[in-house]
């Protein structure tokens, strides 16, 4: 009997994408050489290649598995079992199973091969995808894993402290968004056993469970949610559970779990689960100008029309799940373009607000990295990024359009006066029920005739009667105008996430139903069946099981599901008594023996009543039998007796028909008192059609008011920001030992050092006085010029100026630039140079002292530096040896006089014992020197160590004997 899986089919295969650059074959060949031949997984390998070389690299990957290892040429459908690497002059995506070659980009800055198939992966395989980056320099890759977990794969990275180059897999590691990171030699093995469990599990059902029945699954589930909404305040309970159980799979295949029953535990005692299962239902990913075309139909067909008809104030637009920011910036980049066409100075407001508030602190700070600019063209990234050390920042000019906030869009308000909706990638993942809500909430913020936008995959379903379709393509609608209210409540005052209440639910949601027929089911299976109905905690009928016509019958008037009503005569004591009991012990209750009334017969009916569990509401289980009565009564018996009536017969008929007497008398009393209420009903609808009007001023103040609270979150924000900011100015400036003054365009004082207050003569009071108003206590007396230069040319001016005191500073004047490379002043710094003045005043004063010394003596002396060359000859030297000033100094000793000086002896006494000991004297040479004749000379050397990194000089005097 084989024991091995069956292999996958091709919508199940499993498909790893692995990249790697510098340092990465060791890396993949242990990666390959720890997979086992049998994972029935499809392997892709991507690294970085020279275009114009051949690469060996399938070979050798090959040597360390049995796997076959094939290089792509072309298009190739993937198997399970192989192993596909990238050719070195193409890039590869994946369409469907099959892999392409596309071309490199000609722009060389633009090649980002790891991130673009780590996209195509994540379209196309979604979670059916592995994604694992190796080492490598630079940070491709990091994007491209963030695409893959968004669409429900699994990430993991190399440890950083074993790639030989740790570039790539920091920079995964550092997007917060890699599942596994260990060793490349533990990856494979990990990888095996994730894909066992994926291939297993994920493909059919997400929690199928055979120990877990689905009343219990659900259970499980409404218990997550409770977890979820005490920690973050974010219902899910109206959220799709396709979604939410994928990301539920993801979680108990990394922590290596199988059922919901054991991860409940772990989520329970382990508040960084909650948090991490929160951020995987909700990550979605996004891209600047994502999906083109819709931008495209956006500028054709929306803005013309909002700028053309907009009167007063700003275009007001809400971009609903901004994620990280790129669309809203997309959005702000675009209509900013489009004014500029036009040359429109219309002011715009775009409000973005996304349920994470990790994404909402993210695109706040507008940073992105370096990859964007596959989806952003070179003359944008110009316009409207600025670049930064390990990426692009968005511009000051688009930042100011938008406005970030967390919000829930299910509970709290809207902004209102909109002109444009953008909710694109959102209403897909949440149930009909809260879609329709949204689409109402959308209809009230827009303004008459103003636009909506959805995904490609999103409609308006049945809403025509609030939104007419304008691009079929590209989902845009526009408001309709309608009197109906197609906003529901929202608090006045958000509530904290760990102090909010679950809310109560006012009808059961579709799991609950489902869980109660289910448990339903499994009663009556238990007990064979017998007829019955649901009832909810009102005692409304739910839903009937079997044929109760017997005991049940619609009763007269309007339409009623209501147990007592729809009771038959003799059945309602007993049903009273039986949920009574129910409702006070929680325990099924029995009532045997009740008489029922059908066809002018009476029957004896037993009824039991049974407590449901497995719903958020509580309902009960009523359950019909006949009772079986001995045999001599089990004959019906007619509803009139024969006319010899004993007396306790008559008088329970008297008591049944003054009862009935009563409760005739109670129907006319509950009929008059029905009649006074509908008058009351009447009159109360004036009342609420001016209700309805106070709701839409409500409802508005409400939108204000959460406007108010978005546009105070972000000032307060940026608030605290430019207080670190300048904390960190003021301690940078109290710090540093140099007067620095700044002065504005018009040369104000702005700000300055403590330094500069001694040395400038400043004080505290002096800030925002004109610099000509200062009297500094340097000799500069053309300050005022100067500033004026460094500003009109825009480059730095320097001087070496000195205060009263004598001491000697550095001037530099530097224009100041602004964020935005705008001149807004000048900066000056002085340096203290004193001490550097004073030393080399006494350098020049020491030269001058040592040339006139060698001047004045009588014999002659030469100074050499450390490898012979004559650095100064003194006259008593060039006459002794009929040599020119010129014809020395510089020149090497052994080459003067035609290498006459080139002797034995002399090379003895320099070329080593100068090194060695630095000394000698009355050393005796003779020899003969051209032009001059022969000499007898005692020679004396002296080695002069100058210290401080200053070069060895070597001294030499001569003694003539007289001849």
């Amino acid at each position: 009997m084989d024991d091995r899986s069956p292999e996958p089919s091709p919508t199940s295969l499993l498909v790893l994408g692995c990249g790697a650059s510098a340092g990465g074959l060791d890396a993949l060949s242990q990666l390959i050489a720890g997979i086992p031949p049998d994972t029935g997984v499809a392997v892709v390998i991507v690294q970085h290649m020279a275009p114009e070389q051949d690469s060996l690299l399938p070979a050798l990957l090959q040597s360390h598995t049995t796997i076959p290892v094939t290089q792509v040429s072309g298009a190739v459908v993937l198997e399970p079992n192989h192993i596909y690497v990238n050719p070195p002059n193409a890039q590869l995506e994946l369409r469907g199973d099959t892999l392409q070659c596309v071309p490199r980009p000609a722009d060389a800055s633009q090649h980002h091969p790891i991130d673009h198939f780590f996209r195509t992966l994540a379209e196309d395989a979604g979670h059916r995808a592995l994604a694992v980056v190796l080492s490598g320099t630079g940070a491709d890759g990091a994007d491209g894993l963030c695409d893959v977990k968004a669409a429900g794969g699994i990430t993991l990275a190399q440890d950083p402290d074993t790639a030989r180059f740790d570039g790539m897999p920091r920079a995964a590691v550092g997007t917060g968004e890699v599942d596994v990171v260990l060793p490349a030699a533990d990856l494979g093995a990990e990888i095996a056993r994730i894909a066992a469990q994926v291939s297993r599990r994920l493909l059919d059902d997400p929690l199928d469970d055979e120990q877990s029945t689905p009343v219990a699954r659900s259970e499980q589930l409404l218990r997550i949610f409770g977890m979820l909404r005490t920690a973050t305040g974010v219902d899910f309970r109206h959220y799709k559970l396709a979604t939410i159980e994928r990301r539920l799979q993801r979680r108990l295949v990394l922590h290596r779990l199988t059922r919901l029953d054991e991860y409940l535990p772990l989520l329970r005692d382990t508040p960084d689960e909650v948090q991490a299962l929160y951020r995987d239902i909700l990550i979605h990913v996004t891209r600047f100008f994502r999906e083109p075309q819709s931008f495209a139909a956006l500028a054709e067909h929306v803005l013309p029309r909002v700028f053309d008809e907009h009167r007063d104030g700003a275009v007001r637009a809400w971009v609903v799940g901004c994620a990280t920011g790129e669309e809203a910036y997309s959005l702000a980049i675009a209509m900013i373009e489009y004014l500029e066409g036009r040359g429109d100075r219309t002011p715009i407001q775009i409000f973005a607000t996304d349920v994470s508030e990790d994404a909402v602190q993210r695109a706040r700070i507008g940073l992105y990295p370096p990859s964007i600019a596959a989806d952003v063209s070179p003359e944008r990234l110009r316009r409207f990024f600025t670049k930064v050390d390990g990426g692009y920042r968005i511009s000051k000019i688009v930042r100011d359009l938008c406005v970030f906030a967390r919000q829930d869009i299910t509970r709290d308000p809207p902004f209102s006066k909109l002109d444009l909706i953008l909710c694109r990638n959102v209403l897909i993942y949440l149930q009909a029920g809260l879609q329709s809500k949204l689409l109402g909430v959308f209809h009230y913020a827009l303004t008459s005739s103003r636009f909506l936008m959805l995904g490609h995959a999103e409609t308006i379903g049945t809403h025509t009667d609030l939104f007419e379709l304008l691009d079929r393509r590209h989902r845009l609608y526009v408001r309709k105008a309608t009197h109906r209210i197609a906003i529901a409540g929202f608090p006045l005052a958000a509530r904290s996430a760990n102090n909010a209440p679950p809310p109560r639910p006012t009808a059961l949601a579709r799991e609950d139903t489902r869980a109660v027929q289910n448990e339903a089911n499994r009663v009556l299976l238990d007990r064979y069946s017998p007829p019955g109905v649901v009832v909810d905690a009102d005692l409304q009928i739910t839903h009937f099981r079997g044929q109760t016509g017997p005991y049940l019958e619609p009763a007269s008037g309007d339409p009623s599901l209501s147990l007592f009503k729809m009771a038959r005569d003799g059945l309602l004591l007993g049903l009273r008594e039986a949920i009574d009991d129910v409702r006070r012990t929680n325990r099924p209750a029995r009532r045997e023996a009740l008489r029922v009334e059908r066809d002018g017969a009476w029957r004896s009916v037993d009824v039991e009543v049974l407590p449901l569990q497995g719903s958020s509401a509580r309902h009960l289980l009523v359950l019909f039998e006949s009772s079986v009565a001995p045999p001599a009564a089990r004959t019906v018996q007619p509803l009139v007796e024969p006319t010899a009536v004993s007396p306790l017969a008559e008088e329970l008929a008297a008591s049944r028909n003054y009862l009935q007497s009563v409760v005739q008398e109670l129907e006319a009393a509950n009929e008059e008192l029905q009649s006074a209420n509908e008058e009351i009903l009447s009159s109360n609808e004036e009342l609420q059609s001016t209700n309805e009007e106070l709701d839409t001023a409500k409802e508005e103040l409400q939108s204000t008011n959460e406007e108010l609270n978005t546009v105070n979150e972000e000032l307060r924000e940026r608030n605290e920001e430019l207080s670190r900011v300048n904390s960190d100015l003021l301690n940078i400036l109290g710090s540093v030992r140099i007067a620095i003054l700044i002065v504005s365009t018009d040369l104000r004082i702005r700000r300055f050092t403590p330094m500069a207050e001694r040395v400038l003569n400043l004080l505290p009071g002096d800030i925002g006085r004109p610099i000509g108003h200062i009297v500094p206590d340097i000799d500069c007396p053309d300050l005022e010029r100067l500033i004026r230069e460094a500003i009109d040319t825009v480059a730095m001016v320097e001087r070496e100026v000195q205060d009263r005191a004598g001491t000697w500073y550095a001037l530099r004047i530097r224009p100041y630039k602004s964020t935005d490379n705008r001149i807004d002043g000048a900066v000056l710094a002085l340096f203290d140079i004193d001490e550097v003045r004073r030393r080399e005043d006494e350098l020049r004063a020491i030269r001058r002292y040592v040339d006139a010394m060698t001047e004045t003596l009588g014999r002659p002396v030469v100074i050499l530096d450390v490898d012979l060359h004559v650095r100064l000859a003194n006259p008593a030297f060039l006459r002794t040896f009929a040599l020119d000033d010129a014809d020395v100094v510089g020149r090497h000793l052994y080459t003067l006089h035609g290498g006459a000086w080139d002797m034995p002896l002399l090379r003895q006494h320099l070329d080593g014992g100068v090194r060695a000991d630095g000394r000698h004297d009355g050393v005796a040479i003779e020899q003969d020197f051209p032009g001059v004749g022969r000499l007898r000379l005692l020679l004396n050397v002296r080695r002069i160590e100058s210290g401080g990194g200053s070069p060895t000089l070597v001294l030499m005097t001569f003694d003539v004997p007289p001849r």
